[in-house]
C-alpha cells in the first residue's frame, strides 16, 4: 500500500485526508440517524400516558427534551398545550428547524467530498500529465520520469473516483433518511397537538 501511495505522489495526501474524513462522517451520522435513537417507536404514546397521569410538567418535559429529537419536538408541543392549536404547531415547527438542522449535520461536508474528490484526482491527473511531458529532453526520453508520470497521473485518477463514488452514495442516503425522518416526526407532532386538543381519542400509533 506504501509503494502505491509513493507511486502516487503528493497529490495523493489530499485525496487520502478527504476519504479519512468521509468515513467519519459517514460512521457518525449512520450512528445518529438510526431511527430508535432519532424516533423511536412508542413515543408518541408514552408521552400521552405520562401527561395525562397529570404529573410533574417541568420532569415530563426534561424527560421528552433528553430523549430524543422527536422528543423535544413533543416537548416544544406540550410546553405550549395551554395555548391555541395553533401556537402549539408554531412552537413544534421552530423547534422543528433546529432539529432538522441538526439531523442535517454534517451532509453537507460529505457531499463536498464527493464533489471535489474527482477534481483532486484530475489535479493528480494534470500534475502527472506535466512530469511526464517534462520527461522529454534534447537526449531523448528519461524512463522513471515518464513511468512516475504516468503513475501519479493514474493513481490519482483511481483513487479520487474510489472516495468519490461511496460519499456520493452515502451523501444521497442520508439525505433521503433524513427526509423521511422529517415526514414521521412531523406527523406524529401534528396526531399530538390534535390529541391533547381533543380532536383523536385514541392516542397510540
Amino acid at each position: 500500500m506504501w509503494s502505491i501511495v509513493e507511486a502516487a505522489g503528493w497529490p495523493i495526501w489530499t485525496i487520502i485526508v478527504a476519504s479519512v474524513v468521509s468515513l467519519a462522517i459517514i460512521f457518525e451520522r449512520l450512528f445518529s440517524l438510526r431511527r430508535s435513537q432519532v424516533a423511536p417507536e412508542g413515543l408518541l404514546a408514552q408521552t400521552l400516558s405520562d401527561f395525562r397521569a397529570g404529573g410533574s410538567r417541568t420532569a415530563l418535559l426534561d424527560r421528552l427534551e433528553r430523549h430524543s429529537p422527536l422528543g423535544r419536538l413533543f416537548a416544544a408541543g406540550v410546553r405550549n398545550v395551554d395555548g391555541s392549536r395553533e401556537v402549539m404547531k408554531e412552537a413544534i415547527e421552530d423547534e422543528g428547524r433546529v432539529v432538522a438542522h441538526q439531523l442535517e449535520r454534517l451532509l453537507t461536508t460529505l457531499g463536498t467530498i464527493a464533489a471535489m474528490s474527482p477534481l483532486l484526482g484530475l489535479l493528480g491527473t494534470v500534475i502527472g500529465m506535466i512530469e511526464i511531458f517534462g520527461s522529454q529532453n534534447a537526449t531523448g526520453t528519461n524512463p522513471q520520469q515518464l513511468a512516475h508520470g504516468i503513475s501519479v497521473a493514474l493513481y490519482n485518477t483511481a483513487f479520487g473516483l474510489i472516495v468519490a463514488i461511496p460519499s456520493m452514495m452515502f451523501y444521497r442516503h442520508f439525505r433521503a433518511q433524513v427526509d423521511a425522518l422529517l415526514v414521521e416526526m412531523e406527523a406524529q407532532a401534528v396526531k399530538l397537538v390534535e390529541v391533547l386538543h381533543g380532536e383523536r381519542h385514541n392516542g397510540g400509533r
